[in-house]
C-alpha cells in the first residue's frame, strides 16, 4: 500500500486525501483506433485536500466547503472482494475477469477489437497482449487477464489521483486513483485495495462512490 496514503470518505462529504497523493488533470483523447491520456495540468494542493464529490462545488476539483449540503452520498457498492464479484471468461491463451465495474472511459475500445471479442483467439500472442493492455489500461480496475500458468498480467502503478476530463464527451469525468491508495468508506470500513479504480465526481453514481458513467447522461462539467 501506498505509504501514509489514504481517500476518506466523508458522509454526505467530500474525499479527504491524506498523505501528500499527487494530483493530476487529464483528458481521454482519441488516437489510432483507441485511446490515450492528454496531460492538462499538475494540481497544486496540501498535504490534505478535500475532493468534491457532489458535482456542484464552484472550486472543482476541490470541495469548496458549502455546495454539498443537500448532497446525499450513501456508499452502496458491493464491498466483497473483487475475485467474488467479477465473472470469469476462460479463452485458449488468457483468462478475463470482469467486475462490470464501468466508468466508460473507453481505453478497452482497442483498434483490434473490445477485450471480449478478442478472447477467442487469445492464443495468438499479438492478441493476447492486447487483451493485457486493455486491461492495464482500464481506469476502472474492471477488467483483469491471467495467462494460463495463473500469473495476473499488470503492471504497479505510482500512486496518484488524475481528475478527469472528457472532451469527446464533451464532459468532465471522474477521479482516477492510480496505485495501492486505501479508500475507506464513510462508516470506517476499509474497501478492497485496488491497483485503479474511478470514484464518483458528479454526484449521481448508482454506484457510490465509484464512478458508473452517470456523468456522461447528466452532461456533467466541472467548469459550470
Amino acid at each position: 500500500m501506498a505509504q501514509g496514503m489514504r481517500i476518506r470518505i466523508t458522509e454526505n462529504g467530500p474525499y479527504i486525501v491524506e498523505g501528500n497523493v499527487p494530483l493530476f488533470e487529464k483528458a481521454i483523447r482519441p488516437k489510432d483506433g483507441g485511446y490515450v491520456w492528454e496531460d492538462i495540468r499538475e494540481i497544486p494542493h496540501g498535504e490534505v485536500y478535500a475532493l468534491c464529490r457532489c458535482g456542484r462545488s464552484r472550486s472543482a476539483p476541490f470541495c469548496d466547503g458549502s455546495s454539498h449540503k443537500r448532497f446525499r452520498g450513501k456508499e452502496k457498492a458491493d464491498t466483497r472482494p473483487y475475485d467474488e464479484r467479477c465473472r470469469t471468461f476462460e479463452g485458449p491463451g488468457l483468462v478475463l475477469k470482469d467486475d462490470e465495474r464501468c466508468s466508460l472511459s473507453r481505453f478497452c475500445h482497442r483498434a483490434a477489437g473490445k477485450p471480449w471479442a478478442l478472447l477467442p483467439g487469445s492464443d495468438d500472442p499479438v492478441l493476447a497482449a492486447e487483451i493485457a493492455r486493455a486491461c492495464i489500461e482500464c481506469p476502472s480496475g474492471r477488467l483483469t487477464a491471467i495467462d494460463l500458468a495463473g500469473k495476473v498480467l499488470d503492471q504497479a502503478e505510482e500512486p496518484q489521483i488524475w481528475i478527469i476530463q472528457d472532451p469527446e464527451k464533451r464532459v468532465s469525468g471522474g477521479i482516477y486513483v492510480r496505485g495501492p491508495i486505501p479508500i475507506v468508506g464513510a462508516d470506517g470500513r476499509e474497501y478492497e485495495v485496488r491497483n485503479r479504480s474511478v470514484l464518483c465526481r458528479c454526484g449521481r453514481t448508482g454506484d457510490m462512490p465509484f464512478c458508473d458513467a452517470s456523468h456522461i447522461n447528466a452532461m456533467y462539467r466541472d467548469d459550470r
